[in-house]
């Protein structure tokens, strides 16, 4: 794998040196083999170079950016003064360092880290990983990234100009099943968004929907509404967007399906990771992507609380009975960021 400068003729099983090297510098730099903080900034660094992408600017005479062209890393002066890119600065330069190291695209490193840092993660899809994008890019315009205190039509807007529907909105959220808030109430900093942080499975989805009952710091965060358990942190859009009609659904039908939620993760990824790119140009090199560990386990309502505490809003199809987990209403404890 060597970027751009990999030719189209190269089968996609074949890996190099540079491969294998950016796959043990993964594992041993991502939280070393382990579902957690570091995986969660390299899967979240993905997504805010790729979206800078916007063919309604492009269509206008203005630079809509490149999508997943590394922008991010290469004009970081730039791009990580946009207020939703905040606390990316440590990733950033670890990715640039392993990139020029291993002579690979800033761009190829954003979406590899993504994709083998989720192999630590029980229960996620195993990514598609293309390599062969530029090896130079323009600073994204501001203003692309939508953030947790957008509103659901702001932020499916956005998203609908860079290509997603709103189900594959929704799927992409699907990353905040192993994610933990850090600045948006340093208080409590830390604070997950879900009860299984170190666990790619539906309970975000879930306890999404769990009525809010509660601030799990002493003070509100920007952006942050009623949290159902102590310890977890709600976003304000994911509390929306959960609720809202053109989005309740899909995410009803994910809280319930694991293996769906991975399958729609996994094919919203692949378009997200080759936004601004001609996938004919570039190659597969997917087979230096390991395998994720199985999830076991099936979603529940935490225990302490009853399918009474769900606010179902999918006015077609009412909220599965979920299984209850055992014992009284769990207090999520901080993880490491």
């Amino acid at each position: 794998m060597k970027g751009a400068r990999l030719a189209p003729e190269v089968k996609p099983s074949t890996t190099t040196d540079a491969a294998s090297g950016l796959t043990f510098w993964t594992i041993s730099n991502l939280n070393g083999g382990q579902c957690a903080n570091g995986v969660h900034k390299a899967l979240r660094l993905a997504f805010h170079d790729s979206i800078g992408f916007s063919p309604s600017r492009t269509a206008a005479g203005q630079f809509g950016g490149g999508g997943s062209d590394g922008s991010i890393i290469e004009h970081s002066n730039i791009e990580l003064t946009f207020p939703p890119n905040g606390n990316l600065q440590a990733i950033v330069e670890a990715e640039r360092t392993a990139a020029l190291t291993h002579n690979v695209s800033f761009a190829d490193m954003v979406q590899f880290a993504a994709a083998a840092g989720m192999a630590n993660c029980p229960g996620s899809p195993r990514l598609e990983f293309m390599a062969g994008r530029p090896f130079t890019s323009q600073a994204s315009p501001s203003g692309l990234v939508p953030g947790p205190g957008n509103s659901v039509t702001q932020i499916l807007n956005r998203m609908a100009d860079a290509g997603f529907s709103a189900d594959e909105t929704v799927d992409l959220l699907a990353s905040h099943s192993i994610a933990a808030q850090v600045g948006l109430n340093t208080g409590i900093r830390g604070s997950p968004l879900d009860s299984t942080p170190d666990v790619f499975d539906s309970q975000f989805f879930v306890e999404t929907l769990l009525e809010g009952v509660l601030n799990p710091g002493p003070t509100t965060g920007f952006a942050e509404v009623l949290s159902p358990l102590p310890g977890e942190f709600r976003m304000q859009s994911d509390f929306a967007m959960a609720r809202d009609p053109r989005t309740a659904c899909r995410w009803q039908a994910l809280a319930a399906d694991q293996a769906l939620m991975a399958s729609a993760f996994r094919a919203a990824m692949v378009k997200q990771a080759t936004l601004g790119n001609d996938r004919s140009t570039l190659v597969d090199c997917s087979s230096v992507i390991p395998n994720p560990p199985a999830n076991p386990n099936v979603p529940t309502i935490p225990g302490g609380k009853t399918l009474a505490d769900i606010q179902g809003s999918c006015a077609a199809t009412p909220f599965p009975a979920l299984p209850i987990a055992p014992g009284p209403i769990p207090t999520i404890p901080a993880v490491a960021v």
